[in-house]
């Protein structure tokens, strides 16, 4: 069964000039370079009111848990499957996942029955995988396929993700990835990963060389940094005075409130953040003021203040999208939309620390 997700481009010819920031056009990939499950031949037996389960180097996981149901890895790629509860009855039909120590899987399809304390399966375990992860260069996209050889996948398709993308790219996983509103800068970059997953718990990885083409962006000073949620700095109420707080909210052009010129600051590599509502810089920036402030004593919430050359208004953006302020050391991290932005010691897990600028010709 043929499985498949893209990354969609438009192809621009890319000036032979250096830019700071971009906006990407086209991509294409090498051939992927395929995994090898590394997990053995996977076994299931039953045994004195358990199952069973045994592989080669593999942590046992349920895919889908199943009230009563544990699996306890006792090491050597073995596991026992065992069930606290009453009898029922009836069949359930379980599935659980052996991951090898790169991450790829295969799962083992049970036909399990339940008594007082034990379990058991009847027939045979179905070892269920995905394999032959491929890709073709199409029109400027990138097209992911892969075999599975689950039933059902036609209704339920594996899902595709990607990872390891060079700044400014990020992946939006099943079914499109899209390169709209990203601005990873043009070049080749190897060691590109992605995975494909079903819906039972089987995945395999594979990696390739992916070469960016981008166009540079003109207008660059005038626009917000916004997450992979479309969600950028916002002064709340368009509040135009020292002490104002700043807060996520989705960024557009229709919404003055969300408009900021950035300019360079005088730490290497640090830029500060101007309100600037259609346009108009404020005199006021983006502050972390560390300790709070008479008007907003929450520690480390972002708020506006008076420009000026203080580590406290300068922040240096990460390899990862992450803005560092000068003066704290923290990142700038996002509590929810409309929530006050503050610095903290760590980036958020789901990726709503990392910025990416947008000039204001490419907001909504």
């Amino acid at each position: 069964m043929l499985l498949g997700t893209a990354f969609t481009a438009v192809a621009i010819s890319l000036p032979a000039r250096a830019a700071e920031y971009w906006q990407d056009t086209a991509l294409s990939a090498t051939a992927v370079a395929d995994e090898t499950f590394g997990g053995g031949t996977l076994k299931a037996g039953n045994g004195n009111g358990v199952i069973d389960l045994s592989g080669t180097g593999v942590t046992w996981s349920q895919y889908h848990p199943f009230s009563g149901v544990s699996v306890s890895n006792t090491g050597s790629g073995s596991a026992t499957m065992s069930y606290s509860g009453s009898a029922t009855t009836g069949l359930s039909n379980l599935d659980v996942v052996a991951t090898d120590s790169k991450g790829n899987a295969e799962a083992l399809a049970l036909t399990c029955l339940f008594g007082t304390n034990s379990i058991g399966f009847t027939g045979t375990a179905v070892t269920e995988t995905v394999t032959d992860l491929a890709d073709t260069n199409s029109n400027n996209t990138v097209e992911f396929s892969a075999q599975d050889n689950a039933p059902d996948e036609s209704v339920n398709p594996a899902i595709f993700s990607e990872s390891n993308l060079p700044a400014g790219l990020t992946s939006s996983g099943y079914p499109t990835m899209a390169y709209s509103g990203m601005t990873a800068a043009p070049g080749t970059y190897p060691g590109v990963v992605v995975t494909a997953k079903t819906t039972y718990g089987a995945v395999l990885k594979g990696t390739f060389t992916l070469t960016v083409s981008a166009s540079p962006i003109t207008n660059t000073t005038y626009g917000n940094y916004v997450n992979k949620f479309g969600n950028g700095f916002d002064v709340y109420r368009q509040e135009k005075y020292p002490g104002a707080k700043i807060v996520g909210w989705t960024a557009t052009q229709s919404d003055s409130g969300t408009h900021f010129i950035i300019n360079k600051g005088t730490h290497p590599g640090a830029y500060r953040i101007e309100f600037a509502p259609d346009g108009k810089g404020s005199g006021l920036c983006v502050s972390d003021p560390g300790r709070g402030s008479p008007s907003d004593p929450v520690r480390d919430g972002l708020i506006l203040a008076h420009c000026n050359s203080g580590p406290w208004q300068q922040f240096i953006r990460q390899p990862d999208g992450a803005l560092k302020n000068v003066a704290t050391g923290l990142y700038v991290t996002p509590r929810g939309t409309g929530a006050q932005l503050r610095g903290e010691s760590s980036t958020t897990s789901w990726g709503g620390s990392s910025y990416n600028w947008k000039p204001y010709s490419i907001l909504p």
